[in-house]
């Protein structure tokens, strides 16, 4: 792909006995593109993401590339890693209550990540947060103002997006992030996504097992079985065109209600 922000090459993670975990990851990422990387639970959709992030446990092997803005990702040491999260490469993790420390404010601790990650003043970064509560649908001065714990999880799940859009990064790391949501909450969730990936044109890599998702929000689709990428391409090419049996097996499971059957866009409405 000629816009290609990230690019993975033969990515391949052992265990500590020399077990192959991911075998040979081959992705690129475009900017301003959604890529689904879809699979079932264990197959190493969020350990390609934890390598791409540098925190995988040091008792791992890692070879092959993660190329971004002409650094391999995978030679940095743990500190040079670090400087680009956030900024660079944000993450929006299933945990979402893991985002914030329970018992000190949402405000203080939007500043505080804002004001890690850019030179600007409390008072700046105060502005900046109520927009970006305020952004993600939120109540501003009623989140800004509560602990995590006053609120419900839909909310902490949007204050934790909050927190890294703010940031603007330019590659974003979705992982499972409707998992813990009721289906109205997960539908908010992706739409405040993909409005700040449109504004701001960052890659987004979405992580999911959910293959209506996926289908609905990405333009790319790579699907995962076993530490491997066995098929990727445009979610249209995946849709209709699927070749891999795991794939076939995994869109199977997907049926589509009566109206949607005739319907040839991305845009329809599926259940399981």
């Amino acid at each position: 792909m000629s816009n290609r922000f990230m690019t993975i090459n033969n990515l391949t993670i052992k265990s500590r006995s020399g077990e192959p975990l991911l075998n040979g990851i081959n992705m690129e990422i475009g900017r301003g593109e959604m890529a689904a990387l879809i699979g079932e639970s264990g197959s190493g959709k969020s350990l390609t993401a934890r390598a791409i992030l540098g925190i995988l446990p040091e008792e791992m092997t890692v070879d092959g590339q993660i190329l971004y803005k002409g650094q391999d990702l995978v030679k940095l040491s743990r500190n040079e890693h670090y400087q680009l999260l956030g900024k660079e490469i944000g993450i929006i993790f299933q945990d979402y209550r893991g985002s914030f420390t329970p018992y000190i404010k949402i405000g203080k601790q939007l500043i505080e990540t804002i004001r890690t990650h850019q030179s600007i003043s409390k008072k700046a970064a105060k502005e900046a947060a109520l927009l970006a509560l305020a952004e993600t649908g939120l109540d501003p001065e009623r989140v800004y103002h509560s602990y995590p714990f006053q609120l419900s999880g839909g909310q902490v799940q949007r204050a934790a997006i909050s927190m890294i859009l703010s940031l603007k990064p330019n590659i974003l790391i979705c992982d499972e992030v409707t998992t813990a949501l009721d289906l109205m909450n997960g539908e908010k969730v992706l739409k405040y996504i993909d409005k700040a990936r449109k504004e701001t044109d960052c890659a987004v890599l979405m992580i999911t097992h959910d293959l209506a998702q996926a289908y609905k929000w990405s333009d790319r689709i790579h699907v995962m079985y076993e530490g491997e990428i066995v098929e990727d391409g445009p979610t249209e090419q995946i849709r209709f065109h699927h070749q891999h049996p795991y794939t076939k097996k995994l869109c199977s499971s997907l049926l589509s209600l009566p109206e949607e059957r005739q319907a040839s866009t991305t845009e329809g409405v599926y259940s399981l």
